[in-house]
């Protein structure tokens, strides 16, 4: 069967994985939603905002008909930002002559509803085939082919193992796994503790620092996770502890750039702005707080980063908070669920 491709969402992700597919010779559509963007793109063959210098080949049509961009494809791949997820499918799901795999790159939590995006895609879309694409991937070092690895999550196995086939090139390597909730969780979650990271460089702290933050907060996830029905070891894997690692340490993260200006002094909004693209992490810090709440799952790191975000608390006393917690054992589950004497 042909493999036809389109793409919902110019920005680097997006393009980065136009890129890849196009490369490996699939004809791909790439819907971007802002009309001068989409002519300066076609002009030029070229996403300057987002992913400059890098050259889109001819088998890339860029479009802003979202029709021409579904029409009779076989897969679609949802790369826009997690909060427009439900507009968008409503946007074209009536306009679909066929009954494709939808893909989903956003790594984000609906806000409102505390949705996951596959519960979201459920909602709007019951009997398409849902494959979520996940894991330690910057688009600016994809579109430049360097080695990179990531998840792809599906109930059905032949499902993911097709996307595994369609997406996998030498320099792109995709592990399947049937764990949905799992790989969505730890994809959206780590960018709160992103944030955190971000927080941290900003007030000038160092590695000691940082390595605690990201421990303990894969921890704090992977208890949230369980709880909702994910493995937990799948928060070991690619789209949990390896996309926590290389958002919490890049510079090509969103939201640790955003967190550093906050940790240096910044308001929410001048750290946003100063990103000029989307910080996932702002919302989903709002979604896992109130997760936390309803699942009542202690996540003091989310809390004390909510806290920071949306109460105006000082950076410099939740750090305070965060070590001054009452004593703990490191492995509570092990001391108190099994009895350990020691």
């Amino acid at each position: 069967m042909k493999v036809t491709i389109g793409i919902l969402g110019g920005g680097s992700w997006g393009t980065a994985l136009a890129l890849l597919l196009a490369n490996k010779g699939y004809q791909v559509d790439l819907w971007v939603r802002d009309v001068s963007q989409c002519n300066y793109m076609k002009e030029t063959r070229e996403n300057k905002k987002y992913l400059p210098n890098i050259k889109l080949p001819d088998n890339i049509n860029v479009t802003n008909d979202m029709e021409e961009a579904i029409y009779r494809k076989n897969i679609i791949l949802l790369a826009v930002p997690s909060h427009a997820v439900r507009e968008t499918i409503r946007k074209f799901k009536m306009k679909l002559r066929q009954q494709p795999i939808l893909v989903n790159v956003a790594k984000g939590i609906e806000t409102d509803t505390l949705l996951r995006i596959s519960e979201v895609v459920k909602q709007e879309l019951p009997d398409i085939e849902y494959t979520v694409i996940s894991g330690p991937s910057h688009a600016e070092e994809v579109s430049k082919s360097i080695p990179t690895a990531v998840v792809a999550a599906s109930v059905n196995k032949k499902t993911a193992e097709y996307i595994q086939e369609v997406f996998m090139t030498p320099r792109f390597r995709v592990y399947t796994n049937p764990d949905v909730i799992g790989v969505e969780l730890g994809g959206a979650l780590k960018n709160v503790i992103a944030l955190g990271a971000g927080i941290s460089d900003g007030l000038g702290y160092g590695d000691n620092t940082k390595a605690a933050l990201m421990n303990r907060g894969i921890i704090e996830i992977s208890r949230l996770g369980k709880k909702m029905g994910a493995n937990k070891n799948t928060f070991a894997g690619l789209s949990g502890i390896g996309d926590l690692i290389v958002t919490c340490t890049s510079l090509h993260s969103r939201n640790r750039r955003a967190g550093i200006k906050i940790g240096q002094g910044a308001s929410l909004e001048e750290a946003i702005r100063s990103v000029g693209m989307v910080v996932e992490g702002v919302r989903t810090t709002k979604a896992a707080y109130k997760l936390a709440k309803k699942y009542d799952v202690k996540m003091p790191i989310t809390e004390e980063i909510y806290g920071v975000l949306y109460e105006g608390k000082d950076v410099r006393y939740s750090v305070f908070n965060l070590m001054m917690r009452d004593k703990k054992h490191e492995m509570e589950e092990i001391v108190q669920k099994t009895g350990f004497n020691w």
